[in-house]
């Protein structure tokens, strides 16, 4: 029964993927475009099942029109013909001028002179060789293509993004339950207290550096955690994720542990409290992605704290933790069933301490889902 279900997942699996592959075949169509050539990334993941970290020896996935290749080190032979939907690999050894295959590969497909979309993320080194190596071809970015492919989440992709969200929910409780005992511990022994918890539960590692920002050090937006000692009354920000399956979860939440908190502290939590509420409330098909931050910008500048709101009120998150559709003004992207982003408003307050709440949603047919469970109270 367990070989039965391993093979009937695998082939579901190969069906998703081949699926994906099919629209993005027909998205080069629709935009004029030859060829995409990824490298280990996230789109290089989303579209063949492979997933790697950039390495300096060249490994490429070409999808053109109407076919896919590897290109790759003969040391992924076995393990990209395992892991990978694509069953045409082509490889070279650590003697070989990989050029010179890359060369030949595009004449065989037909795009030494066409229009390529390169990966966004590929290192110059390899983009300076596409260059060299097709000098007649035009470039653009792989965004341009498989962005809108990934907008809109799968049941699959969905299915990850819940599991992640609720490690990270039954972590938080964890983490708030310890009250008194988090008075004295820094803010990195902290951190590695979430991140044992978050791989206990299930999670695959983090999905990005955990941020444990307490008194003053969460007053920075982009602070992570150092070996400052949490003390009595601190507000303290605790923004961190896992991943299931490659996919991230990513949640904030500011709390005080124990003691009283700073004056104002409690009229800027509820502030930043009903912003998220608003943006919510605010999420449905057919509205503008800035529409959302305006709806919880508008709360925190009536509270008096709009030029402490310095950072936009969300991002996209699927394969990448950060990746479209933006939650900023200016993004007149309208919103579809499917899409799953981070709505967390945010106050600083410079030298003093800062609050954040963030929650994944997923739009639906009439509103949104919120992912994320646990306590948002301080």
């Amino acid at each position: 029964m367990a070989d039965n279900n391993s093979s009937s997942t695998e082939a579901d699996s190969s069906t998703l993927m081949q699926n994906r592959l099919d629209r993005a075949q027909e998205a080069l169509e629709r935009e004029g475009a030859d060829a995409l050539i990824l490298f280990p990334s996230s789109n290089m993941g989303y579209l063949s099942g492979f997933q790697e970290e950039p390495m300096e020896r060249h490994l490429f996935l070409f999808v053109t029109r109407e076919e896919t290749l590897f290109l790759a080190p003969e040391m992924y032979d076995e393990q990209l013909a395992a892991e990978s939907v694509i069953s045409t690999i082509r490889t070279w050894s650590d003697g070989d001028d990989p050029t010179a295959l890359l060369a030949e590969i595009g004449g065989e497909l037909e795009i030494a002179s066409g229009r390529l979309l390169v990966d966004d993320t590929m290192w110059a080194l390899f983009t300076q060789d596409l260059r060299e190596t097709f000098p007649d071809a035009t470039f653009g970015l792989a965004s341009e293509v498989v962005d809108e492919l990934r907008l809109r989440k799968d049941d699959a992709e969905l299915e990850h993004l819940r599991e992640a969200a609720a490690i990270s929910d039954r972590v938080s409780e964890a983490i708030r339950g310890l009250g008194e005992e988090a008075i004295g511990m820094t803010e990195a022994e902290l951190a590695d207290a979430i991140e044992q918890r978050l791989t206990a539960a299930g999670g695959e590692g983090t999905s990005f550096e955990t941020v444990v920002g307490s008194g003053p050090n969460g007053a920075r937006p982009h602070h992570r955690h150092t070996d400052r000692q949490i003390e009595r009354g601190d507000p303290v920000v605790l923004d961190f994720g896992t991943r299931v399956e490659g996919y991230p979860g990513d949640q904030t939440r500011t709390i005080v542990f124990d003691g009283e908190p700073p004056a104002d502290f409690e009229n800027v939590h509820e502030a930043v409290l009903t912003a998220q509420q608003a943006a919510l409330d605010a999420v449905e098909p057919g509205v503008e992605a800035q529409a959302i931050d305006r709806a919880a910008r508008e709360v925190l500048e009536n509270r008096g704290y709009g030029e402490q709101f310095v950072h936009r009120t969300g991002h996209g998150v699927g394969r990448d933790v950060h990746e479209p559709p933006y939650i900023t003004e200016g993004n007149d992207r309208v919103l579809e069933p499917g899409m799953v982003f981070s709505i967390e408003p945010g106050v600083y307050l410079d030298g003093e301490f800062g609050v954040r709440i963030e929650d994944l949603v997923v739009v639906t047919e009439d509103g949104c889902e919120r992912l994320n469970r646990s306590p948002r109270e301080w």
